[in-house]
């Protein structure tokens, strides 16, 4: 008998225990419903936002009309409000199945929608998400902007290199003009300067310049007693002689020419695909560090010099530049207003022209 007793009071104890569990998790579910409704609104507002701030921005660059903009913010609004009405009313109905079956739900509907590309974690209740986030499992995916008014170019130059000194021609010039190149890498943001036109952009960025000059007749940079630089003999026999600058320069240039204008519902976009283009512009910046490069045979052994010094070399860079040419290939040239020589008795400039790839 007190065995019997001992199970049926055990039996009654997990009963209670079950039906207070039920009810509490019945509970939950109700408040976790009522949750709902409050995001559905709040999430239908912001969409209702982001769309009529896309229209204002169609608006404002004259992409449609000020009566156009109106009849759709006024089919947005309509849309939002009647997503709201019928999602609300789907939460009220499913709160009213569970308290009509004390906690369970006998339907399968689903409310939300989870887009491509995007993931659901939350709590289902009879099927259907109760309390959920919407996680998009591809975060590096940007909002598509209708008008983009500014892109951008990894900048990349290679050619012949020399210097411009007062008095003399290129021929005169103690550097060759074969084995002088530079060569120029950098980034590049293109904007569209007005609204409805691409005729004419402003070019910007940063360049990392690399300037060389090979110096010819067996003759070196070496600095004075008054510590300017200047070009003597070498005592052996020099097979290499190269010097060059390294510069950070900062260009901008306007950029003339066509574009193909290519529109969909969802984008406008100017393409200089095949398109003439045309840049006139100028630099400034610094010179980062300057190096001269020695090979030569003494004692039967090569010998190569790296000489990393101050040459008396001006710290700040300007000039002027200027490019032509088809879509991403262009013809590049560049010059220096600034003398490379600090104090020298005949000033030198130095000029590059080559090939400009905007990749």
């Amino acid at each position: 008998m007190r065995t019997i007793t001992t199970f049926a009071l055990l039996f009654f104890t997990l009963f209670v225990v079950n039906s207070l569990s039920a009810q509490e998790e019945y509970e939950k579910k109700i408040e976790a419903l009522k949750s709902q409704k409050i995001k559905i609104t709040e999430q239908e507002k912001g969409a209702l936002k982001y769309e009529v701030a896309d229209i204002n921005e169609r608006l404002e660059d004259g992409l449609i009309s000020i009566e156009e903009a109106k009849t759709l913010k006024e089919a947005a609004a309509e849309k939002r409000a009647l997503n709201i009405e019928n999602r609300l009313m789907i939460i009220d109905n499913q709160i009213a199945l569970l308290e009509r079956n004390e906690g369970v739900l006998l339907t399968d509907i689903k409310v939300d929608s989870v887009e491509e590309g995007q993931i659901r974690i939350g709590i289902d209740i009879g099927g259907k998400p109760a309390e959920s986030f919407i996680f998009n499992s591809k975060p590096w995916k940007r909002e598509i902007k209708y008008d983009r008014r500014t892109y951008s170019d990894f900048v990349l130059a290679v050619g012949l290199n020399n210097a411009i000194i007062d008095g003399q021609s290129l021929d005169e010039s103690p550097y060759k003009i074969g084995g002088s190149r530079f060569f120029e890498m950098g980034w590049q943001w293109r904007t569209r300067v007005f609204r409805n036109t691409n005729f004419l952009r402003l070019n910007y960025g940063f360049s990392f310049q690399f300037n060389g000059l090979k110096i010819k007749d067996n003759q070196y940079f070496v600095l004075n007693d008054e510590g300017n630089a200047e070009l003597q003999d070498f005592d052996l026999e020099l097979q290499k002689a190269k010097f060059r600058m390294d510069n950070l320069v900062f260009p901008i240039h306007l950029e003339f020419g066509p574009s193909k204008l290519k529109k969909t519902e969802k984008t406008m976009r100017y393409s200089l695909h095949n398109q003439f283009r045309l840049g006139i512009g100028a630099y400034g910046g610094f010179n980062l560090g300057t190096r001269q490069k020695l090979k030569y045979n003494q004692n039967g052994d090569g010998v190569k010099d790296k000489l990393k010094r101050d040459y008396n070399t001006n710290d700040l860079i300007y000039g002027l530049s200027a490019y032509a040419g088809f879509d991403g290939v262009l013809l590049y040239l560049k010059y220096d207003l600034n003398p490379i020589f600090n104090n020298a008795d005949i000033e030198q400039r130095n000029v590059s022209l080559g090939l400009r790839f905007d990749l």
